[in-house]
């Protein structure tokens, strides 16, 4: 088997092994010298992302794709939870699961870029960029998982990656106290996610999710599966920053590193990418789906209000955009719970699919804008050596270029045209109101609050006369803030590119759950 072929056929397991491989190497390349070290993060995190394309590709091309460690899928003729085969560990890769997966890969990778200027004069920064390697390792395995306990064990090294980034910086102890207060809640989440897996294994005897879904659907929904359904999603609700629990949100992001703050956008959405693959694949089949999408539609609502109007009362420049990315998230949560909400009615081909569809959209927009503002921030941050907007001012003088990337990344949050934000709002705005017009009035309502939000932070940081004598950012910083630039740029004046490749693949891998099942557990996609 020549290369290429080997890469095509394992594409699913080297989107794991090449991160892990080069988190566990990167202490030992950097005794060698920190460029060296530097290099090989960057290789490692750009191959990982050419693995994340390629399984969109494969995805598109030929369809849900099964991967079966140490097993040819081709030759199961029992289900993969029987007693009839040891363990396996099986990845299923749909579009949602590739679309998850690019854009954790595309962001650790923009992060690394950028964090080898904006990180150049820390300590322990093998540390570092290995912590940012194992983080894209639990963020692409829990896209990629076929299995409710691996996808805990994936979203556990998630948190734990995370927390340790958070408290990189220790600044006087705050970061620690961040970081604490997220592994708290992190494991908290953990244990109940940890329960419902063994409620859903000592039903069902099994752990695959297709497995599950197929029989809780064969035997009717039980109180067992209300209770288990209750704990996975409102913990994933929680970790994705969802009001009423968003409470860990400000601390983790605001405390976090400007580069960190970023990934931990991402890190949150693959949590959110956990909350639709179990309210559509595994439970979507036997559950009430009208109130399942309701219970989104309202989390959504009550995290774009309350988080634009916390946004207001701040003054550090983090936090504010951390309660932001809450707000943001009730976008992702009001698109794909109006499509859950009418699923299996007449009303999802006539709108909730395309509410979906702005949904997903509005993920990887969120990645993109909310990452390049996290990377400017830490880009002021970098300079002047504080986060409070009272005390900065004037810096579009000396920092033009990240003045134009800020204004980019608040166009676009701001749904504000051509930027993507506006393509993704636009979906949502036109799906909701068919629903219900005060929902889509109210995610209006929320974009011009958030217009005028960082309007604010612009002529706070940006404009007056000039009070630091400092310099534009070093050139990687720049690099990695002008690649999120030109793809917000991109998706904003032509959305087609994302819709037709990515956004309604994964919409319609979502709503077809007897599909991914069928695929699983044997006949065609």
């Amino acid at each position: 088997m020549n290369p290429w072929d080997l890469i095509m056929n394992n594409a699913p397991a080297l989107a794991i092994a090449i991160p892990l491989l080069g988190a566990f190497v990167t202490p030992l390349i950097n005794r060698a010298g920190r460029k060296a070290m530097l290099v090989w993060v960057i290789a490692v995190l750009a191959f990982t992302e050419f693995i994340a394309l390629l399984l969109v590709y494969q995805v598109n091309t030929y369809g849900i794709q099964v991967y079966v460690f140490g097993a040819n899928p081709h030759t199961l003729t029992v289900p993969p939870d029987s007693g009839g085969i040891p363990v396996r560990i099986i990845f299923t890769i749909d579009g949602m699961s590739a679309f998850t997966a690019l854009i954790s890969a595309t962001l650790g990778l923009v992060v690394g870029i950028y964090s080898v200027g904006s990180e150049k004069f820390q300590t322990a920064q093998e540390k570092f960029f290995a912590l940012l390697l194992l983080l894209v390792v639990g963020m692409m395995g829990m896209a990629l998982t076929g299995d409710i306990f691996n996808f805990f064990v994936f979203l556990e090294i998630n948190s734990l990656a995370a927390a340790a980034l958070v408290s990189y910086h220790l600044n006087k102890g705050k970061a620690v106290e961040a970081a604490f207060k997220y592994a708290v809640v992190s494991s908290i989440g953990a244990l109940m996610i940890l329960f419902a897996i063994a409620i859903l294994y000592g039903e069902y005897d099994a752990l695959n999710m297709a497995m599950i879904a197929q029989r809780m659907y064969q035997t009717g929904f039980s109180t067992y599966d209300m209770i288990a359904m209750t704990l996975i999603l409102v913990t994933l609700a929680m970790k994705c920053g969802a009001v009423p629990m968003h409470y860990w949100v400000p601390d983790g992001y605001g405390e976090a590193p400007g580069g960190t703050s970023a990934i931990l956008v991402v890190a949150s959405q693959a949590s959110l990418y956990g909350l639709f693959r179990m309210s559509f694949t595994v439970f979507g089949l036997s559950a009430n789906t009208s109130s399942l999408g309701w219970f989104m539609i309202i989390l959504g609502l009550l995290s774009m209000f309350i988080g634009v109007t916390m946004a207001f009362l701040q003054h550090d420049i983090k936090r504010l955009m951390a309660y932001h990315a809450v707000s943001q998230t009730g976008y992702m949560l009001l698109g794909v719970g109006v499509g859950l909400a009418t699923l299996g009615t007449a009303a999802f081909n006539q709108y909730g699919l395309y509410a979906m569809e702005g949904g997903i959209f509005h993920i990887i927009n969120h990645a993109l804008y909310k990452g390049l503002l996290f990377l400017t921030a830490g880009a002021i941050i970098y300079r002047v050596g504080t986060s409070d907007l009272n005390k900065m001012g004037g810096l579009a003088h000396s920092m033009k270029f990240t003045a134009v990337f800020f204004l980019i990344g608040a166009f676009a949050i701001a749904g504000i045209p051509p930027f993507n934000g506006f393509a993704s709002k636009l979906m949502i705005y036109e799906s909701v109101y068919q629903l219900n017009p005060f929902l889509a009035i109210v995610a209006a309502i929320v974009s011009m609050l958030t217009l005028a939000s960082f309007l604010k932070v612009f002529h706070s940081a940006f404009l007056g006369p000039k009070i630091y004598d400092v310099k534009e950012v070093p050139k990687s910083m720049l690099f990695a803030m002008s690649i999120l630039a030109f793809f917000i740029i991109l998706f904003g004046i032509f959305p087609n590119i994302a819709i037709h490749y990515l956004v309604a693949p994964a919409a319609h891998a979502l709503a077809n759950p007897l599909g991914y099942i069928t695929k699983v557990l044997g006949g065609g996609a």
